[in-house]
């Protein structure tokens, strides 16, 4: 077995790669929330998604999912900055590290439909963000 590519070495890269990898599954409840209610055929003949499913948890993932795209550009640019720049410190280790916890949080509590709970993560995530990116400016 080889070592991994990527180790805590550089935690804001590992960080933004493991919540790229999160990311890229959103997806997926959805989809087979709209196969179990449309059947296979018709759930793929609607790649627009024309229809909304009938589960408002179904339509509030693939709107979690849409947040957590636009959320891992940022958070992304910050950390391939820092790495690329060598200045990473443990304070955007951390807040890398905190920074996927928050969007896995974000999506459960999305999905469940706790808006209370959702946006202290959000802004959480985004404070995490903040970090990074007022690290890069020399602010933090």
């Amino acid at each position: 077995m080889t070592a991994p590519l990527l180790s805590t070495e550089h935690p804001e890269l590992y960080w933004a790669v493991l919540t790229a990898l999160f990311t890229s599954m959103l997806w997926v409840p959805h989809i087979i929330q709209r196969i179990y209610e449309m059947k296979p055929y018709a759930a793929l003949r609607d790649p627009r998604h024309d229809e909304d499913t009938k589960a408002p948890w179904a339509q509030q993932a693939i709107r979690a999912h849409t947040n957590a795209i636009e959320n891992l550009v940022i958070f992304a640019t910050f950390a391939v900055a820092i790495n690329a720049l060598d200045a990473g410190t443990d304070l955007t280790a951390r807040a890398a590290a905190l920074f996927f916890a928050a969007r896995v949080g974000h999506y459960g509590v999305y999905v469940m439909g706790l808006p209370w709970l959702r946006t202290p993560l959000y802004l959480l995530g985004f404070a995490c963000q903040s970090v990074l990116g007022l690290t890069l400016l020399g602010l933090v």
